[in-house]
C-alpha cells in the first residue's frame, strides 16, 4: 500500500484529486494535509468521510516539526504539494503571504523529503533515495507570463511571471528543479492551466459570475474582457495528475491544458445563456447584468497550453470541453446551495479584488 501526503487536500483542486483518486485505487492510504485557511473546507471532503483510506491532519506546510512527525509516522511515499496560495487578486493585495506559503512551505517540504526519503540521511554526499519516491509540485501557466496572439506554452518556454503570485510559483517550481539537480531528489512539475468545477471556492471569475448572476448582481468583468485563458475542468486535471503518479518521469514538468481557449467576456456569455436556459429569470437575460470594472494592475494578456508531452508519453488527453464543463458546472452550483452559501461571509467572496490594488 502506498501512503501518500496530499498537502492542500481540502481545498478545491486537491479535494477532487484526492476523491478520484480514491474511487479508482482502494490500495493507497492518503494523508491529507491542511491549514483550513480562508479556501480550505473540510465540506469539500463530506463525501469519503468515514473512508478509512483518508486520514485529515490540519497543519501549515511551514510546521518543520508537524511534518517531520508525519513523515515518520505515515511512512510517507509520495507527496503532492496542492497547497498554495493561489489567487492573484490577493497577491496584488498581501504578497508576503503568497511568498512564505509557495515558497518557503516548499522549501520545507523539499527538505523534510529530502531527510526521510534518503536510505542514509546522516550521508551528506551520497543522494540515494527509497524506491518509488516521488514528490509532485501542483504549479500553474501563469509561471510563463503573457502570450500575443499565437502560440502556446510548452514546457521549455522560459518562466517570466508577471504577479506576485505567478512569481512566487515560479520561485517554487525552480526551488524544485534545484533540489533535483543538487540533491537528485525524486520530483515532478505539473503546470495547468485555469481549473474550474464543483467545490470552487466563490472568488474566482466561473463561480463568481454564477452566484453574482442568483443574487442578481453585477457581473464583474476586467477591463474589456478580452483576456483570453485555457479553462480546465477539475476531473481532467485529476485523471492528468494520476497518470502522472503512476508513469511521469522524474526530473521533468509537464503542462496540462484543457485545449478550451477563452476570453473573458465570451466565458460569462457562455455562462449567462447555460443559466438562462437552466434557471430562468423573470424578465431578462443574465447577460444584462454584465458590469466592466477597472483592470487589475500586471493582467496577463493570454495563456494558451500546449500539452503535447504529456498527450503522447502518458497518453492523456481532456474530455471535457468547456460548454459541457460549464453545465456540469452550473447544474451543481444549483444543486449545491447547502455548500455555498456559508461561505458568502467569507472576506472577498463575490468580488474581483485585483483592482484595489
Amino acid at each position: 500500500m502506498k501512503n501518500i501526503l496530499v498537502t492542500g487536500g481540502a481545498g478545491f483542486i486537491g479535494s477532487n484529486f484526492i476523491k478520484y483518486m480514491l474511487k479508482k485505487y482502494s490500495d493507497c492510504k492518503i494523508i491529507n494535509v491542511d491549514l483550513l485557511t480562508y479556501a480550505g473546507n473540510l465540506v469539500n471532503l463530506k463525501d469519503i468521510e468515514g473512508n478509512s483510506n483518508h486520514i485529515f491532519i490540519k497543519g501549515d506546510i511551514r510546521d518543520r516539526q508537524k511534518l517531520a512527525d508525519i513523515f515518520s509516522t505515515y511512512d510517507i511515499d509520495v507527496l503532492i504539494n496542492f497547497a498554495a496560495e493561489s489567487h492573484v487578486d490577493r497577491s496584488i493585495i498581501d504578497s508576503e503571504t503568497f511568498l512564505t506559503t509557495n515558497i518557503i512551505g516548499t522549501q520545507v517540504l523539499l527538505d523534510t523529503a529530502k531527510y526521510n526519503w534518503k536510505l542514509n540521511p546522516d550521508d551528506e554526499y551520497y543522494h540515494i533515495y527509497k524506491p518509488g519516491a516521488k514528490f509532485i509540485q501542483i504549479s500553474t501557466d501563469e509561471v510563463y507570463g503573457s502570450l500575443g496572439e499565437n502560440g502556446r506554452f510548452t514546457e521549455d518556454t522560459p518562466l517570466n511571471p508577471k504577479n506576485p503570485y505567478s512569481a512566487s510559483k515560479a520561485g517554487a517550481d525552480l526551488l524544485i528543479k534545484s533540489y533535483h539537480e543538487t540533491f537528485g531528489l525524486p520530483v515532478i512539475i505539473t503546470r495547468c492551466s485555469n481549473n474550474y468545477g464543483p467545490f470552487q471556492f466563490p472568488e474566482k471569475l466561473i463561480p463568481v459570475i454564477i452566484l453574482n448572476a442568483l443574487a442578481g448582481k453585477p457581473l464583474p468583468i476586467y477591463g474589456d474582457g478580452s483576456n483570453m485563458r485555457d479553462w480546465l475542468f477539475v476531473e481532467d486535471h485529476a485523471d492528468a495528475l494520476l497518470l502522472v503518479l503512476e508513469n511521469g518521469q522524474l526530473g521533468r514538468s509537464y503542462n496540462i491544458g484543457g485545449e478550451n481557449e477563452r476570453s473573458n467576456l465570451e466565458l460569462v456569455h457562455t455562462l449567462c445563456t447555460i443559466l438562462d436556459q437552466k434557471h430562468p429569470k423573470a424578465c431578462g437575460s443574465y447577460a444584462n447584468q454584465i458590469t466592466f470594472v477597472t483592470d487589475r494592475p500586471g493582467h496577463d494578456t493570454r495563456y494558451a497550453i500546449d500539452p503535447t508531452r504529456i498527450c503522447s508519453e502518458l497518453g492523456w488527453r481532456p474530455s471535457v470541453t468547456v460548454e459541457e464543463g460549464l453545465a456540469r458546472t452550473v447544474d451543481w452550483y444549483l444543486a449545491n446551495e447547502a455548500w455555498w452559501r456559508p461561505l458568502q461571509s467569507r472576506q472577498g467572496v463575490g468580488q474581483r479584488l485585483g483592482a484595489v490594488g
